[in-house]
Order: structure tokens, then C-alpha cells, then sequence
């Protein structure tokens, strides 16, 4: 197709065409789960997310080639694994079928190729070693290897903070990490190499420095440059993951090869949950499992995750689900209404090109949403032939396709009760009008359209229906 998706990109801070550097096939890099826990809807909010992304890409006709990292070794993964009374390996390789169980779940394409930290620590070792010939690091007393930022000018581009900022992190992160950090020359140096500790139990491995494992950061550039090379085009991860993370595998790349490392930067804003932060104390960080055994689809959970920008911070609650769930029904619906028996032909979008022009930008997908269910809700598919209706249907499907989107059995009696947290959004909507909001009304209306609902307003109130 001759559209292409337009993405905003973190570094420049603007939108820029997604395209392959070498016009053939889009490589891409996603930062993956560390591997000691189940992962939780906010880390799945980022991978939906990313799976739109490339849906896309490969619907407008490009091949891509995804890599996605698995974290296996770093403090978590060797603390619980420790407390577990199991092998790290063994220990990491549970929680990494658990995890490609629930991306299963949630319709997520496989990666094409999911690397492990553990299986790459010489690639790690050898980048250290170029680092440390190049004079951008060294290494301490104790046998570990620190990355010396003062040798990178470019150092916080990516995130665009002043040297103080940086600094300010940094004494932050160290204070939040290692006990040892006193052995680095600045307080902004980063470790490549940990030096073994008592705690590590028998998780260690050689090294010219002496005994012990890489350091976090690390582990994504040893495996961007096997896998995707010097250059690539696009790297994506959470927001938090923007400074130090990405801004430290900018560096080490950067400072151990001749590449310009990623040309395009997408990040994923956080997921929260009731209006706040998700925390375990709290007891809101669900996981697949959690949410499950309160009656909820895997497909219910990505509707919710995708139904916001990806750029913008996105509230979580249980009604939103009930408002997924109500949504696919509709899409069943009308799936149903448009099924003439004809062979299924998902390859354009068809009269959803409204839809499919919206996403484009920037990956809008409320607002491509939004434009599915204005379509469907101007058709009338008793009026149509069985071409229009085979037409019509495999456009709805390209676009389902597109978004990941699976649709359930339509249930006979499923009801048309406006749902809680969609009477409190038009509300929101109908306070903005009166206070003359209009930029906040029409947000809050986009946000009503995405989930299927339609606002008719009267002098004296509204009413919220169901498309």
C-alpha cells in the first residue's frame, strides 16, 4: 500500500515516516521482560503496543525483522531465583514460558528472534573489551568495569536532560543499587561488568577482570549488534526505560562501533490503574491470571491496553474492561450481519480506509476505532449485495487484523447497559461543554467514540447510546 505509518520519534520530538533503512525490511528492537515474576498489564501495555506497531508496518506491505531481548540474569533474577532454591537457569526459563504463555493469550506475535542475556555474556565481554580499548571505559579495583559518560558528548540526547539532571539521576540510581558504586570515577559512570559477591551464590562467570556478570544495561547493545548490526531502524520501550537504560545503550553502541545505533525512537507511556500508580503494596498490579479469575478474555485486556494512545498515559479499571468487552461484542455483531457465507478476503481496508488512514498516524488507534464503529454505523447490511457485504467484512477484518483484535462469540443476550466508567466519561464530556472546554469535550467525545458509544445532547442534558 502507498500509506506508510508515521511514529513520534523520542529523540528529534517529532513524527517521522517508519521506514526501513535499507527498503526492504524494517528492524526493529524491543526491550523484553526480565524474567522473574509474571509480567503485569503495565509491562503489557507496552508489548501490545509494539505488536500494533509492527501489525501495521506489515500490513502496509513491509516485512519486518523483530528482535526482543529476554532478561535472565541481573539482581532480581539472582535474588528470587536464590530465595526459590532453584538454578538460575531453570528459575528464568519457568517464568519465560509463563510469559510467552500470556503474550499467546493476548494474540502478540513472536518475536522472530529472543535472545537471552545469559547465552550472549561473551558478546557482552567483547564489547567491554572494544569499550575499554577505545578509552570510553575501565576497570576498578575490585574487578569491575564502569563506562566513563564524560567520554561521550552525546550523552542525554535521547532524553534531553542538563548535565545536573543527569547527575541527579545517577546518584539516585546508585543509591537505589549497588552498595559498591564508590569505585567509579563519577557519579555518572555506569557498570558493564559487576564484580562477583557473596549474594550472587554460583551465578558468576570469568572474565578478563576477574570473575562475575554483565551489568543490565549492556546486555541489549551486545544483542542489538549481533542481531540487527551498527545501524537498525527503530528501538522501542516504556517510558522509563527512555533514561538511563536507553540513554546508557546509546553510549556503550555508540562509543564500541562506527554506527549511529537506532534512527527512530518510540516509547510507550505508563498504564495506571484507578487513576494511579500501580504498586504491589497496593494490590492493583494484575497480571493475566489476576484479572481471569474476575471473568475477564485475554482479548478483553487488549482492547482496554490499545484503546488509548500509546504516547499518552492510560487508566486502567474494571469497568473499562466491561466497556471492552460490550465493544467486541459489537464488532462480533456486525461481523455476523456482514457473513454471507463468501470466501474471507482481509487484504485492504476497504470503506474502513477512514479507519486505516487514522492509524497511520502515529499509530491512532482510539481515533482508528473511533472510525470502525462510524462505518459500521452508517451501514446497513440487509441493504447490501453479497460482494458489498464480502467487501465490507474482509475490510473489517484487514483492520481487525491490523490492530491484533480477536472477536468472540456473539452472545444472544448480550445487553446494551451503558457501563459505569462510559456515564462518568460523558458526564466529564457534558461538564467540559457547559465550562466551554471544547478541546477536553472532544477528547472525552473520541474517547466515547473509540469504545462504541455515541453522544446525543438536548438543551437541558445527554444521552449515551450504543452504536
Amino acid at each position: 500500500m502507498p500509506a506508510h505509518l508515521t511514529l513520534h520519534d523520542t529523540l528529534t520530538r517529532s513524527d517521522r515516516e517508519v521506514s526501513p533503512l535499507d527498503g526492504k525490511t524494517l528492524r526493529f528492537y524491543c526491550c523484553g521482560p526480565t524474567v522473574y515474576g509474571p509480567a503485569h498489564i503495565g509491562n503489557f501495555r507496552t508489548f501490545v503496543a509494539q505488536d500494533v506497531m509492527r501489525r501495521v508496518v506489515e500490513a502496509s506491505g513491509t516485512p519486518t525483522l523483530h528482535v526482543r531481548n529476554i532478561t535472565d540474569v541481573d539482581d532480581k533474577t539472582i535474588r528470587d531465583s536464590l530465595k526459590a532454591g532453584q538454578s538460575l537457569i531453570e528459575f528464568t526459563q519457568g517464568w519465560t514460558a509463563k510469559f510467552h504463555a500470556d503474550c499467546d493469550a493476548l494474540n502478540l506475535l513472536r518475536p522472530h528472534i529472543e535472545p537471552s542475556a545469559v547465552a550472549h555474556i561473551p558478546h557482552q565481554i567483547a564489547m567491554i573489551e572494544k569499550l575499554i580499548a577505545n578509552g570510553h571505559a575501565y576497570a576498578a579495583a575490585d574487578g569491575s568495569v564502569y563506562f566513563r559518560v564524560s567520554s561521550y558528548k552525546d550523552y542525554g540526547k535521547l532524553s534531553h536532560l542538563e548535565d545536573r539532571e543527569l547527575r541527579l539521576g545517577a546518584s539516585e540510581a546508585a543509591s537505589a543499587t549497588d552498595s559498591d558504586e564508590y569505585t567509579k570515577d563519577s557519579l555518572t559512570d555506569f557498570a558493564l561488568w559487576k564484580a562477583r559477591k557473596s549474594e550472587d551464590g554460583e551465578n558468576f562467570w570469568p572474565s578478563p577482570w576477574g570473575e562475575g556478570r554483565p551489568g543490565w544495561h549492556l546486555e541489549c547493545s551486545a544483542m542489538i549488534l549481533e542481531y540487527l548490526g551498527e545501524d537498525f531502524d527503530l528501538h522501542s520501550g516504556g517510558v522509563d526505560l527512555i533514561f538511563p537504560h536507553h540513554e546508557n545503550e546509546i553510549a556503550q553502541s555508540c562509543c564500541s562501533t562506527h554506527g549511529k545505533f537506532a534512527h527512530h525512537w518510540m516509547h510507550v507511556a505508563h498504564l495506571m490503574v484507578d487513576g494511579g500508580k500501580m504498586s504491589k503494596s497496593i494490590g492493583n498490579l494484575y497480571t493475566l491470571e489476576d484479572l481471569a479469575k474476575r471473568g475477564y478474555s485475554a482479548a478483553e485486556v487488549r482492547y482496554v491496553l490499545i484503546s488509548g494512545h500509546y504516547s499518552a498515559p492510560l487508566n486502567f479499571t474494571m469497568h473499562s474492561l466491561d466497556s471492552a468487552r460490550q465493544a467486541l461484542q459489537k464488532l462480533a455483531k456486525a461481523d455476523k450481519a456482514l457473513d454471507r457465507g463468501s470466501a474471507l478476503l482481509p487484504t485492504n481496508p476497504g470503506p474502513f480506509a477512514e479507519a486505516w488512514e487514522t492509524l497511520l498516524k502515529d499509530l491512532n488507534i482510539p481515533g482508528a476505532l473511533g472510525a470502525i464503529f462510524g462505518t459500521l454505523n452508517k451501514l446497513k447490511p440487509a441493504a447490501l449485495t453479497s460482494d458489498e457485504a464480502a467487501s465490507t467484512r474482509g475490510g473489517l477484518h484487514f483492520m481487525l487484523l491490523a490492530l491484533g483484535v480477536t472477536l468472540p462469540p456473539v452472545a444472544e443476550d448480550s445487553t446494551t447497559e451503558v457501563p459505569a466508567d462510559i456515564q462518568a466519561l460523558a458526564q466529564q464530556r457534558w461538564d467540559a461543554k457547559q465550562a466551554k472546554d471544547w478541546a477536553k469535550a472532544d477528547i472525552l467525545r473520541k474517547e466515547l467514540d473509540a469504545a462504541g458509544w455515541i453522544i446525543k445532547d438536548s438543551k437541558d442534558g445527554f444521552v449515551v447510546l450504543a452504536k
